[in-house]
């Protein structure tokens, strides 16, 4: 799972099904209940989250960084919040998009009626997400799909997901998003939420280098473009 590590910050690639932060309604083992003994930290330690900068949702893989210092937790999350973090996700979607790379630009808040989902709605927080598509699958009994290359200017939660749902597309095996039949179906040839984060590029806390580290698909999501060929 340790990608890269020194004194100041640790790169984790986190598999999908583990649960980024602890919380009162999550019963299972967490990525955070790990740093605490991996950092044998005290308590809830740096940044009061084991010096999680950011998140990714639990059935979202990829690359995500961790703070090892008060100092450069601060620091971390400073860049996230001026957007000098580039973030670049890989997606399979239903469908076959109109055009090879777009922006989407949607207001996101929570949903009213179901306050586990986000989505589209007037007066919710400003939100960008750029695409390109990578490639087009068409299976003659599972239908058409896309896959996409994403990067989000902006982090909202469910950001990604929301956004590919609002234009038609949503994300393979998506149960919050994609509908429950949708996400059952896929579910039979692609285990779990086709969402992976393969990118994360950044200036290094301590010495101001910038950073970029890549991070291929898991083995699960591999097997799943194979059925699709």
């Amino acid at each position: 799972m340790v990608l890269f590590e020194d004194e100041t910050i640790l790169l984790l690639n986190k598999p999908a099904g583990l649960v980024v932060n602890k919380a009162k309604t999550v019963k299972q083992a967490t990525l955070q209940d790990w740093l605490q003994v991996y950092l044998k930290l005290k308590g809830r330690g740096i940044g009061a989250r084991a010096g999680i900068v950011h998140r990714l949702d639990k059935e979202t893989s990829g690359l995500i960084l961790v703070a090892k210092t008060e100092k450069a937790f601060v620091d971390l999350q400073k860049q996230f919040k001026e957007r000098k973090v580039k973030k670049k996700y890989l997606a399979l979607v239903h469908g076959h998009l109109e055009t090879k790379k777009g922006v989407i630009k949607a207001s996101i808040s929570r949903n009213p009626f179901d306050r586990k989902k986000f989505g589209v709605f007037l007066g919710g927080r400003e939100a960008e997400t750029e695409y390109k598509l990578l490639k087009n699958y068409k299976h003659q009994e599972l239908g058409s799909f896309s896959l996409l290359k994403l990067t989000p200017k902006t982090g909202r939660t469910h950001q990604i997901r929301v956004h590919l749902k609002y234009i038609g597309h949503p994300v393979v095996a998506d149960k919050q998003y994609a509908g429950r039949k949708t996400a059952r179906q896929d579910r039979q040839w692609c285990p779990r939420q086709f969402l992976h984060a393969s990118l994360l590029a950044f200036r290094h806390p301590e010495t101001g280098k910038r950073l970029k580290f890549a991070c291929l698909l898991p083995n699960e999501l591999k097997k799943a473009l194979e059925v699709l060929k």
